[in-house]
């Protein structure tokens, strides 16, 4: 099977990584975290929602469970940022070369750093978004952490 370019760079990686990960394609699409979820049958919280922010100029992304939403207090806190901002459709194609609606946590263009929300470590498998709006990957949290080079911290507020 022939993925779409973005697909195929986030299927390398995991692939280069040796992650026992499955990407699945969804004919309708995955464009909120509750479709997502309903799509391949799992928790809200076991949607990573892949956010872009700007922090004091630098591209930062947070992974976030689909149930909750990111803090941006937090991500202040995790950055020791001054001035933070959720990035504008333009800047998350720059950050991460994706589409919004279709961001992976890796591999990106610009992204300084990547907060993991703990949070995630409850469950055996996340699912991610795969380099479009539909298709997804599930893998381990832990892996996902490895491979994204991500920092665990608190990141989500409830709602």
């Amino acid at each position: 099977m022939s993925w779409p370019e973005p697909v195929q760079r986030v299927a390398a990686v995991l692939q280069q990584a040796a992650v026992d990960a499955r990407i699945e394609e969804f004919e309708h699409g995955t464009p909120t975290a509750r479709d997502a979820a309903h799509a391949v049958g799992c928790e809200l919280a076991q949607i990573v929602k892949s956010l872009v922010f700007v922090c004091d100029g630098a591209y930062v992304l947070a992974l976030v469970p689909g149930d909750r939403r990111a803090d941006e207090t937090a991500v202040a806190a995790a950055t020791e940022a001054r001035e933070v901002r959720i990035a504008t459709a333009a800047e998350v194609i720059e950050a991460t070369g994706f589409e919004p609606g279709g961001v992976a946590p890796f591999p990106h263009r610009a992204v300084t750093l990547t907060l993991f929300d703990r949070a995630f470590l409850r469950h055996e498998v996340v699912w991610i978004g795969a380099g479009t709006a539909a298709h997804m990957a599930a893998l381990a949290p832990a892996e996902l952490a490895r491979i994204a080079n991500a920092r665990p911290v608190d990141l989500a507020a409830d709602g």
